[in-house]
């Protein structure tokens, strides 16, 4: 994207937002019968407007807010004797429609994201369907007899139309629920037990959340191979990625799982193997493909092949990690931790998850050595693709060894979202950004949230131009976002804020007359203190974001 074409989606971006909210403001002292003078888009010297009636429409050179201004509305005004029209002033108005006046402003900022939400869901989309491409071991869905291939239709007695739905519909759970699915020409139901584990995956809200243990995607049928085993014995090595079985391409576990079940004898097998060659003094990673051949043992998919998933392999170790400090290295396989045995990597995930920062035991199979250690996670500070910091507590290893590893891909297809699903969804999806966004700012104020994650205008910019390209979906759902922000922002009832002008019209209402003149006086200034400091901290943050 150029940089006029960045320029203008952000001018556009941030334009909507403050005429949203300037016109509610306009609105309802319109509706009040306050006198408005002049609504401007903009700060500034006028870059051109019009005058309808009594009210003059500008837009003005600084797009970083705009204004509503109504007549009388500095306090006394109402006084002025040589005013004709002083009746019409915002400071004549009764109590309770200066706050509905004030209030109008964020109400519309909050509004507003249900129509950016409908817009942003409405018409065709593609969406993954809730196939289930890969099972976890051990977990809740494994349990319950859950199998790759299950169209997932109902969870909890809710419908299932995308797989993102079987989270929310599990969301709340606490004990077993119904989970129905299609398999082949067969309806199934099954009674699955989620496992509840603190989910900090947007770095910002732990809240408990339940797991079946699936994935959309088809994994990858990658071996681990322990020591001594008939794998071993035939050549094969952990993470060998089955390609071909008998001649039959093998695109995932399901495939593999259905391969072993049919066939008999000797095993001819394909397998993908990354190994390190030295290029020019330096170790590069290179794949070649290698043929196996061996008898089929008792059981399916890994076991029919002397092997095992290499689901609990470790497959990389970050340097300076707790995994690293511990001892744990490429290769090794993880056991149990707090000696309660694992299945599954998403198990041992989970199980690490609900340790938080404490520490626990870990047990694991090194070669044919056993080990153990006492560890724990540590705090690992990343930046997102707007360079905003981050802090997740990690343990230091990670499942797959290389390209190797990839399997099939989740399940789509396309579907036409009509008016009023879209309406119903972009309904549902407000008070979620509304509680997500009170929840910064509220760990603003007591420091679970740091300063420097405060943004302005440059963030803005960025939010604006990245959303465009990713597009008007996503540029509309952003939009709301930080509507919604704007939008409480502006309730916090700070001077200068539309909350502290509530704040100031409540106080009225109960106390039966207004805040001194002179208290307001000194609160307007040191509003303009509040801002300029605030003014002062986005631009620095801003900038330090730039040069990260």
């Amino acid at each position: 994207m150029s940089g006029p074409q960045q320029f203008i989606v952000f001018i556009v971006f941030l334009g909507v937002l403050v005429t949203v909210h300037e016109l509610g403001h306009f609105l309802a002292a319109k509706w009040a019968g306050v006198k408005v003078l002049k609504f401007s888009v903009g700060f500034g010297p006028r870059i051109f407007g019009f005058r309808r009636g009594e009210t003059e429409y500008q837009v003005a050179w600084v797009p970083l807010g705009g204004y509503v201004k109504m007549h009388g509305d500095y306090p006394g005004e109402e006084h002025d004797l040589d005013d004709p029209e002083r009746h019409r002033g915002l400071y004549a108005a009764p109590w309770w429609k200066r706050a509905i006046i004030m209030a109008a402003g964020p109400a519309f900022n909050l509004i507003f994201p249900i129509f950016a939400y409908f817009v942003a869901f409405l018409g065709e989309h593609t969406i993954v369907t809730p196939r289930v491409g890969w099972v976890a071991a051990d977990m809740p869905a494994a349990l319950a007899g859950l199998k790759p291939g299950d169209l997932i239709t109902r969870v909890n007695g809710e419908p299932i139309t995308r797989f993102t739905d079987i989270s929310d519909a599990i969301a709340d759970a606490t004990s077993a629920i119904p989970v129905t699915v299609k398999r082949g020409e067969q309806e199934l139901t099954f009674q699955v037990n989620p496992v509840v584990s603190i989910d900090d995956s947007n770095g910002i809200q732990k809240a408990p959340k339940g797991w079946l243990g699936i994935q959309g995607g088809g994994s990858a049928p990658v071996l681990g191979v322990p020591p001594g085993s008939v794998a071993e014995q035939a050549g094969l090595k952990t993470f060998d990625r089955v390609l071909t079985l008998n001649g039959e391409p093998v695109a995932d576990e399901w495939g593999l799982l259905r391969l072993t079940q049919k066939l008999e004898g000797e095993l001819t097998l394909e397998v993908a193997r990354v190994e390190a060659t030295s290029v020019g003094g330096a170790d590069v990673m290179v794949p070649r493909v290698v043929k196996v051949t061996l008898q089929k043992q008792p059981g399916e998919l890994y076991e029919a092949l002397g092997a095992e998933g290499s689901d609990l392999y470790v497959g990389a170790v970050l340097p300076g990690s707790p995994a690293a400090r511990a001892g744990v290295k490429v290769g090794d396989k993880y056991l149990s931790v707090n000696d309660q045995p694992v299945r599954s990597f998403y198990l041992f995930d989970l199980k690490l998850k609900a340790q938080e920062d404490r520490k626990f035991k870990l047990t694991w199979r090194s070669g044919t050595e056993t080990k153990s250690a006492e560890t724990a996670r540590m705090p690992e500070t990343t930046y997102d693709d707007y360079k905003n910091k981050r802090t997740q507590l990690i343990f230091g290893t990670s499942r797959f060894f290389a390209v190797t590893a990839e399997g099939t891909p989740a399940e789509t297809r396309t579907v036409f979202v009509g008016p009023k699903e879209a309406a119903i969804m972009a309904v549902k999806e407000v008070p979620r950004a509304i509680k997500l966004i009170g929840l910064v700012i509220a760990k603003l104020f007591t420091g679970g949230v740091p300063l420097d994650a405060v943004g302005g205008p440059i963030s803005v910019f960025q939010v604006a131009t990245k959303s465009a390209e990713a597009g008007l979906d996503t540029y509309l759902m952003n939009m709301g976002i930080v509507s919604v922000n704007l939008g409480l922002v502006n309730l916090l009832p700070i001077p200068i804020f539309d909350g502290f002008a509530l704040l100031a019209a409540f106080w009225e209402g109960i106390r039966r007359r207004p805040i001194p003149i002179r208290v307001r006086e000194y609160a307007n200034m040191l509003g303009l203190v509040v801002i300029a400091m605030l003014l002062v901290l986005v631009f620095k943050n801003d900038i330090t974001k730039l040069f990260r």
